[in-house]
């Protein structure tokens, strides 16, 4: 099988052919560069209109020299270049890039006589670290201009895990290049300046597996205006924006059990990056797979290889139903060359929480390592402590991908958080451990142990409508869980929190719906029919908590994060 494959979502002008007997992958590309600022929509797509069918050409003129090559089938495609099919980005992107590829892409399927793909640009980014791999289900980061994200594939589609409130990764650093003054793209830039900085401190926003760069930008614009080192701003960005990556990427391969992971987009040819998530993974013990630069910029290589998988299932598109879709989720995508594969959640129920703090649904194992922790089942006798019963300790542990200062801050501010508002919780009516003792400068705490499993291991109504209204009643006292996944619930004779560590005081609306966000995000993820389980979390919610919240959380989930 032969496709060729079309891109241009926003500055690359690309094409491509994939051979899939050879497994190989030729690519001609012209990358739009504007003259000065970020991207222009006018001009990328007056330059995608000159350049595709150029790219085009020459993709097309290799195909015809390479057409009779030894074991192809040549003489099954209706055409002289051996092209069976013809693939291309529908989005998410930029409306004019998109509209003037479809358009290109449609003539070329006429032209050749050849089926119509529409390939999802993101889930282009995962499949071609899964391809190169060899990997069977991975969690993919996706960290390019627009988007970042973190997907995993469950009950037939790729599921968001987490992904940034405001704006993609490479866009957040282009705002900071271009408020002093650098050329597009500032990636490369940052990445360069970075080599002669030094460490300050910056906003540091997770929030679950979500995250935020709105603020740590806004903080780097004034350090620049206030005269701070520009190399120093950029280290600094780099060790806190990746940091956040990694971290949430490491709370997604524990939350689903998996222990492999694929890295995607432009941002994805950072080496500070790769070194951080290279580093994780070793420390979990976990494989992980970066794509070769070509397939991590934007590229039809990577349309042409998932646009054949799709091709060899049937999925295609007619002419008439080939509009390009610039919100293109990539959660929207029924991933069909994949049916009946394993779900990337397939450990649920027999690992650790995404913080760190449960154990197995049996409870056998006595030490287990989380996402943020070290976490022993102790019997207290045995163990020489004073305490009344059994009991879990929880210590935090240094992450050597984090710069030491961050690193010794994030501890001791999520150690301090957790036992106060753990505390907190069950002063407010909430099921939750009982804190016996707390050493921050060791980022230990010793908790009650409660519950016989985590909510992942038994997903069911009741428990999951008492998750909804512990978190009505914390928000009611005025703080935010944080982090509310199916791995932190304890389940047993009661419903139980844990594991505060991300929580912190607010009485804002959009703080309170996030954590129901959160919440239903993990469900989704990992339950196989989460549309019962997300409509008893929310009648639990209103049981309790305020209207408004709910509203919002319509408002957050409809949010366009491709702008």
């Amino acid at each position: 099988m032969r496709v060729l494959g079309i891109e241009g979502t926003a500055w690359a002008a690309s094409a491509a052919l994939y051979d899939d007997a050879e497994d190989t992958v030729f690519i001609e590309s012209d990358p739009y560069q504007p003259d000065s600022g970020g991207i222009h929509p006018r001009e990328a797509a007056e330059h995608m209109g000159e350049a595709i069918p150029q790219v085009i050409q020459r993709v097309l003129n290799h195909a015809a020299e390479t057409a009779d090559g030894e074991g192809r089938a040549v003489d099954a495609a209706p055409n002289e270049y051996g092209i069976d099919a013809v693939a291309f980005s529908r989005g998410p992107g930029l409306g004019p890039c998109l509209r003037t590829v479809g358009t290109a892409a449609r003539a070329a399927a006429q032209s050749l006589g050849v089926p119509l793909v529409g390939v999802n640009h993101m889930v282009a980014h995962l499949e071609i670290g899964r391809h190169q791999s060899g990997f069977d289900s991975p969690v993919c980061l996706n960290a390019s201009g627009a988007n970042a994200h973190l997907l995993g594939f469950h009950n037939g589609r790729y599921r968001v895990l987490g992904e940034t409130m405001d704006t993609g990764v490479g866009n957040a650093l282009d705002k900071f290049t271009r408020h002093i003054g650098w050329s597009h793209p500032g990636g490369p830039k940052v990445e360069e300046a970075a080599d002669d900085g030094e460490f300050i401190d910056l906003p540091y926003v997770v929030k679950g597996m979500d995250f935020s760069f709105s603020g740590i930008m806004s903080a780097a614009k004034q350090a620049a205006d206030d005269g701070e080192a520009i190399e120093d701003i950029c280290f600094s960005l780099q060790e806190h924006v990746f940091g956040m990556l990694t971290e949430v990427a490491e709370r997604a391969l524990s939350l689903t059990a998996t222990d492999e992971l694929v890295l995607g987009g432009g941002v994805g040819q950072n080496e500070r990056l790769q070194e951080m998530l290279r580093t994780m993974c070793a420390e979990r013990g976990a494989d992980f797979h970066v794509p070769e630069p070509r397939f991590l910029r934007d590229n039809a290589g990577m349309i042409a290889v998932l646009g054949a998988k799709q091709f060899a299932v049937g999925d295609t598109l007619a002419i008439e139903a080939s509009t390009v879709d610039p919100n293109f989720r990539p959660d929207q995508v029924p991933v069909t060359w994949r049916v009946d594969e394993q779900s990337v959640a397939r450990g649920l129920g027999a690992t650790t929480a995404s913080d760190g703090t449960t154990t197995t649904a049996s409870d056998e194992t006595t030490t287990q390592r989380g996402a943020e922790a070290v976490v022993d089942v102790l019997d207290p006798a045995e163990a020489g402590l004073s305490l009344p019963a059994r009991c879990v300790r929880k210590r935090r542990v240094p992450k050597a991908y984090r710069h030491p200062l961050l690193d010794e801050t994030l501890r001791a501010e999520r150690t301090t958080a957790e036992a106060r508002l753990t505390s907190q919780a069950r002063r407010a009516g909430v099921p939750t451990p009982l804190v016996w003792d707390v050493d921050p400068e060791e980022s230990t705490i010793w908790f009650q142990h409660v519950g016989t499993s985590d909510l992942a291991a038994d997903l069911t109504i009741e428990p999951v409508r008492a998750v909804g209204q512990s978190l009505a009643t914390i928000h009611e006292a005025g703080f935010v869980h944080g982090d509310p996944t199916t791995r932190n619930v304890r389940i047993g004779d009661r419903t139980w929190l844990i594991d505060f560590g991300l929580g912190f005081y607010t009485g804002h609306v959009e703080d309170h719906a996030m954590d129901l966000h959160v919440f239903r995000q993990s469900l989704e993820a990992t339950a196989d029919d989460p549309a019962p389980l997300c409509e008893a979390v929310m009648a639990g919610y209103s049981e309790v908590g305020r209207s408004e919240v709910v509203d919002r959380l319509a408002t957050i989930e409809d949010r366009g994060r491709y702008q």
